[in-house]
């Protein structure tokens, strides 16, 4: 059955580089950016801020899935070594708690939307707020993974693959 899988190239991946940073950060700029109008909008009191908020938080929850479907993907391949687990088990944990957290808000700001497009409460823009304090959190995570602990990197998928890492 393995024999029809692509081979592993020297990032330990069967395509060129990861995709997941690359979808992970527009998640990540779409998320800031619709809290950032949510917020701009309340203060200036301009609704067309809370439209671009509305926009970039639907299709940073329509993009949160597949941001994580690479991720699974590629931690699981990464073969993370003893001292990479734990911020790797964390990453993955809080990756599918955003994934549900953001669709829920994405949810709620529909149904506030829906009945009045003109206003947010406060307490949605304290959960945007809160939302991006965990979005900061999982960058921190997902740069120690690549920068600390060097997953998918060439050096460390060599010392793997050696043996030198456990």
């Amino acid at each position: 059955m393995f024999e029809y899988l692509p081979p592993l190239n020297d990032h330990n991946l069967p395509y060129p580089d990861t995709i997941h940073p690359i979808v992970v950060h527009f998640v990540i700029a779409m998320v800031l950016f619709g809290v950032f109008c949510d917020i701009l909008g309340s203060l200036t009191r301009n609704p067309r801020l809370f439209e671009v908020g509305w926009w970039n938080l639907f299709f940073a929850t329509l993009s949160i899935f597949i941001a994580v479907l690479f991720g699974q993907v590629e931690a699981g391949l990464s073969e993370p070594y003893a001292a990479a687990r734990s911020a790797l088990n964390i990453h993955t944990l809080l990756g599918w708690s955003l994934s549900a957290i953001l669709a829920g808000i994405t949810a709620w700001r529909f149904i506030i939307r829906s009945r009045d497009p003109q206003t947010l409460p406060k307490a949605f823009l304290g959960v945007g707020v809160l939302l991006s304090a965990l979005v900061f959190y999982q960058v921190y995570l997902g740069d120690k993974l690549v920068w600390v602990y060097g997953l998918h990197t060439v050096p460390v998928v060599e010392a793997i693959r050696d043996g030198a890492l456990r």
